[in-house]
C-alpha cells in the first residue's frame, strides 16, 4: 500500500509539472502586440481644387470669340476654371475665359473687350488679354486701373499670332498663356494675388434640387446654347444652336456647374448697336449641377465687388471641382430646364 502511495504522489506530481509547463507555453502563445496596425489616409481631394484654391497666382482673363462659324471651333476653353457667357451685340455671345495655374498653349481666337466683362475682370483681380475694345471698354480700362494686355497696341500685339482662313481679321488672333505672362511681367504686373478663391468642394458633392438634365439658354433669335448632362463624367456637353461645342482639336466643352444669371441688358445707346449690361445690383438665377438645380439669387454691390450666388435658404453655393460656366442672360428671355 506504501509502494502505490508512493507510486501516485510520483505521478500527481509529474502531471502537475507537465500541465504548468502546458501553461506557460500558452501564455506565451498568447500575448499580444499593442502596435496598431499602420492606416494610410487616402486623400479625396481632387487635383483641379487644389490648382485652383493653393497658392496665390495671379488669373489670367482672356477675351474668347464667339460670332458663330466665323470664331468655331475655338482654343483653350477647356483649361479655364471658369468661363462666362454674355450677349454682345447681334444677338451673339462673348466668352471671357479665367486660367490659373494653366499651361494652355493655345487660347483664341482672342477677340475684343466690352465693358461690362471689366467688372468681372476686377472681381476675380486678372490681368486682363484682349484684342481691340469699344469706345467704352477703352474709357473704363484706363478709368479703373485695369491691368491689361491688348493686342492692337505696341508691343502687346507680339503675343500674338495668326491663324485659319480669316487671317488679318478680328476672328484668327491666339495667344497662350506662357506668351502672356512674359509680356505681363514686362509690362511690371504683379503676378501675385491675395484673393483667394473658395466655395469649391474639395470632391464631387450631390445637391438636392429638381431635375436639370437638358437645359436650353435662348440668347437671342439667332443664337442659342444647350447643355446635356452626361452621368458618366458628372458633366454637361454644350451645343450652340445645332453644333456640339468642341475644341479645335475635338474635345468636348463641358461644364461640371452652371450658373444662369438673369440681368438686364439693353442699348448702349452711344449710338451703335452695342449693348449695356446690369452686372451691379442683385436679380435671380439657378445653379446646375450633378443633374440637378436649385434656384438662387445674386447680388454685387460695386463694380469691384465679388458677385454673391445664394440658395433660397441664404447660403452661399459651393461649386463642385471643375469648369464652371456663367451664363449671364436677359430675365425676358427665360432658360428652360427639365
Amino acid at each position: 500500500m506504501k509502494k502505490q502511495a508512493k507510486r501516485a504522489l510520483i505521478g500527481f506530481l509529474c502531471a502537475s509539472l507537465l500541465l504548468t509547463g502546458c501553461g506557460k507555453k500558452a501564455e506565451e502563445k498568447t500575448e499580444t502586440n499593442d502596435e496598431k496596425p499602420q492606416i494610410t489616409e487616402v486623400d479625396n481631394t481632387s487635383e483641379f481644387y487644389k490648382n485652383i484654391t493653393e497658392g496665390n497666382e495671379r488669373p489670367i482673363a482672356v477675351m474668347i470669340d464667339n460670332d458663330n462659324s466665323s470664331a468655331w471651333p475655338q482654343s483653350g476653353l477647356d483649361k479655364a476654371y471658369k468661363v462666362y457667357e454674355i450677349v454682345v451685340e447681334g444677338g451673339a455671345t462673348r466668352f471671357m475665359a479665367l486660367f490659373k495655374n494653366s499651361d494652355c498653349e493655345k487660347i483664341g481666337p482672342v477677340r475684343s473687350s466690352r465693358h461690362y466683362f471689366l467688372d468681372y475682370v476686377l472681381e476675380n483681380d486678372a490681368v486682363y488679354v484682349h484684342y481691340g475694345w469699344s469706345p467704352k471698354a477703352a474709357n473704363d480700362i484706363s478709368a479703373l486701373g485695369i491691368n491689361k494686355i491688348n493686342g492692337v497696341l505696341g508691343g502687346d500685339g507680339n503675343i500674338f499670332w495668326r491663324e485659319r482662313k480669316y487671317s488679318g481679321d478680328w476672328h484668327s488672333a491666339y495667344t497662350n498663356i506662357e506668351k502672356i505672362k512674359a509680356m505681363a511681367k514686362e509690362k511690371g504686373y504683379r503676378d501675385t494675388t491675395d484673393e483667394k478663391i473658395t466655395g469649391i468642394n474639395k470632391e464631387f458633392t450631390e445637391i438636392t434640387g429638381d431635375n436639370a438634365v437638358n437645359i436650353t439658354l435662348p440668347y437671342s433669335g439667332m443664337y442659342k446654347v444647350y447643355y446635356t448632362y452626361d452621368e458618366k463624367i458628372k458633366a454637361y456637353k454644350r451645343k450652340m444652336n445645332s453644333t456640339e461645342h468642341k475644341s479645335a482639336d475635338g474635345t468636348d466643352y463641358t461644364a461640371t456647374n452652371i450658373i444662369i444669371q438673369y440681368a438686364k441688358n439693353f442699348p448702349l445707346g452711344d449710338g451703335s448697336p452695342r449693348q449695356d449690361v446690369s452686372t451691379v445690383g442683385n436679380g435671380e438665377g439657378y445653379f446646375i449641377t450633378g443633374g440637378k438645380c436649385v434656384p438662387i439669387t445674386w447680388q454685387k454691390t460695386s463694380r469691384q465687388a465679388k458677385t454673391v450666388y445664394k440658395t433660397q435658404d441664404g447660403n452661399e453655393i459651393s461649386l463642385n471641382p471643375g469648369t464652371t460656366w456663367i451664363n449671364i442672360i436677359s430675365p425676358t428671355t427665360k432658360a428652360v430646364i427639365e
